[in-house]
């Protein structure tokens, strides 16, 4: 009894669990692999979509279905954002040359908070746009801070440039 009850509890929790990526994006993610200018450029891609969905939800009436759909897409957004943060912080502290993902990263921040902070108020998605915003926000003084870093970094070390991730010196 105390079995049955502990599976139905994880395949709840698996239930409530968020899906951001689709199965075709976390196969496209995986033969990215490693390449860390690939695996960004995707999660960008995925950003630009559901930013792109939130404002042609927004263009039109808002409905109860487009409030609840546009509630999804922002938390869907933060995920998304917070995901891309880890795999940046991964990679940077690999010594992955990651600029030109970076300069991608950084041109479109201002478009995705552009889009969240343009809905008009709604309690219903409130707080998933108050967390899509400061994942954004947060995203924007990382990767700022992460571009500086790097470019300092790879003008002083000039031999591991374009690299995807140091190797131990010998």
């Amino acid at each position: 009894m105390v079995c049955l009850l502990l599976a139905s509890q994880a395949l709840v929790a698996q239930k409530n669990q968020r899906q951001t990526l689709t199965p075709a994006q976390v196969e496209e993610i995986r033969e990215a692999g490693i390449d860390p200018d690939g695996r960004i450029g995707l999660y960008v891609k995925y950003l630009n979509e559901h930013v792109d969905t939130i404002r042609d939800l927004s263009k039109a009436g808002l409905s109860q279905s487009r409030v609840r759909k546009i509630d999804d897409e922002l938390q869907t957004v933060a995920a998304l954002t917070d995901e891309l943060g880890s795999n940046l912080d991964q990679y940077s502290s690999r010594k992955a040359d990651i600029r030109k993902a970076l300069k991608k990263v950084n041109e479109d921040l201002p478009k995705w908070q552009a889009a969240v902070k343009a809905l008009p108020a709604n309690s219903v998605f409130e707080v998933s746009r108050a967390d899509a915003l400061e994942s954004c926000q947060d995203l924007t003084k990382d990767a700022a801070e992460m571009l500086a870093e790097q470019t300092e970094y790879f003008k002083e070390h000039k031999d591991q440039r374009g690299q995807e991730r140091a190797e131990p010196q010998q």
